[in-house]
């Protein structure tokens, strides 16, 4: 009788081969996704505490499945013969694979909660600024011969009806980018019945602070919003001013200072202030930017104001929203990511205390695994989150000319 017997698992050279490539991708994708995972849980965490939030934050399903083929390849290389590398790989990506998912259930249920209706297909395909165009780019306003446009992402027009607007300043530390950042914001709060006016401003160089130049040039695009708010359908009375990062701190800081007085037009009649404020992850103090030094503040800063706060210390003050806490003031959102360490929670969250203080109505939102810029992956989240709350800010039946 002749019994058959199981062949022994092959370790010819193709087992090997394979083996050995499904350890490598493995190792290196389980690297990958457990520094992100940890750093968007732990931001303390050197270097990870960096990539972390913004990759976790931005692209947490993304990173479950990567996380995922890191473990089935894991599983391959331990059936293939490395049976303890192979254990110990498959279950930290198993691990970060649940991780992130939790990550991306945090934002889900904070898109709920904000009315969003969610679409998970642009968070796996939009991942970058839609192909968005303005329907109409003018010239708004031309200081020292240098044009500056605006950007019009108009709704459809109804018969009898006006618009709310908003102007819209981008981001950039007061030095770089430009209005075309905001193409993807302007046209989905157009399609949904706002008209959005994103503007250029005057940007600093080495040797070209822009302190006293740049919240001018949002007083003039105010203006002339308002002046030509017939043509483009605009409730003039219902005209806000916002914008991202160091734009939302120039949006603030004119907004305030036209309530209160301290600033005027170059050219013209001084608008009235703005119906409401918008700050997405802005910075409240910049002298307070200058000493945190984070991701190129400090040198955003000085090349703003022209200095640092010892040798130009009046204009760091006139230039930061802290500095015009009134009582009065327009309607204020702040929006921020709970693990943004350019703009910290707390220092937006500490404006926003200090404004309620004065009587001013203030909505403070504070988005989960969110970092600086959350807004940046046109599909995410929390840029489709932060999309809903601005829009139902800027509809919202308060809204009225302070």
């Amino acid at each position: 009788m002749t019994i058959r017997r199981n062949p022994a698992p092959s370790t010819g050279l193709p087992v090997r081969i394979l083996r050995g490539t499904c350890a490598v991708l493995a190792s290196f994708l389980a690297f990958l996704v457990l520094a992100v995972v940890l750093g968007a849980y732990v931001p303390a965490i050197p270097k990870a505490g960096v990539i972390g939030p913004v990759l976790g934050g931005q692209y947490p399903f993304h990173i479950a499945l990567i996380a995922l083929v890191a473990a089935a390849l894991a599983a391959l290389a331990w059936r293939a013969g490395l049976v303890r590398w192979g254990r110990a790989v498959t279950v930290v990506t198993v691990l970060c694979t649940v991780g992130a998912l939790v990550i991306g259930a945090v934002q889900f249920r904070a898109a709920q909660r904000a009315g969003v209706d969610i679409s998970l297909g642009q968070v796996f395909t939009e991942l970058g600024y839609p192909g968005a165009e303005p329907d109409v780019t003018e010239t708004f306003a031309s200081p020292e011969g240098e044009d500056l446009r605006v950007d019009a992402y108009l709704p459809g027009k109804a018969p009898g009806r006006t618009a709310p607007a908003v102007v819209l300043a981008h981001a950039g530390g007061f030095h770089t980018f430009d209005k075309s950042d905001l193409r993807g914001t302007g046209r989905w709060l157009a399609d949904h019945g706002v008209a959005v006016f994103a503007v250029d401003y005057r940007l600093a160089g080495p040797d070209r602070p822009t302190w006293d130049k740049a919240p001018q040039d949002l007083v003039s695009a105010l203006g002339w919003v308002r002046k030509n708010a017939d043509a483009y359908g605009v409730d003039r009375s219902r005209v806000s001013l916002g914008g991202m990062s160091a734009g939302g701190t120039l949006a603030m800081n004119t907004a305030y200072r036209l309530h209160n007085g301290t600033i005027k037009a170059a050219d013209g009649a001084t608008p009235e202030p703005p119906a409401a404020v918008i700050g997405f992850y802005p910075g409240t103090d910049v002298t307070q930017m200058w000493k945190d030094d984070v991701s190129g503040t400090r040198e955003a800063a000085e090349m703003f104001t022209g200095g640092t706060p010892e040798q130009v210390p009046d204009r760091y003050r006139e230039v930061s929203p802290t500095t015009d806490v009134r009582a009065g003031l327009p309607r204020t959102l702040l929006v921020v990511g709970d693990r943004d360490r350019s703009a910290r929670p707390e220092t937006v969250t500490g404006l926003g205390d200090a404004l309620r203080k004065q009587g001013v109505q203030v909505q403070v939102e504070e988005l989960p695994f969110a970092d600086h810029a959350f807004d940046d992956v046109y599909g995410s989240l929390t840029s489709q989150t932060s999309r809903q709350i601005l829009l139902d800010f800027l509809l919202a039946d308060g809204a009225s000319a302070g």
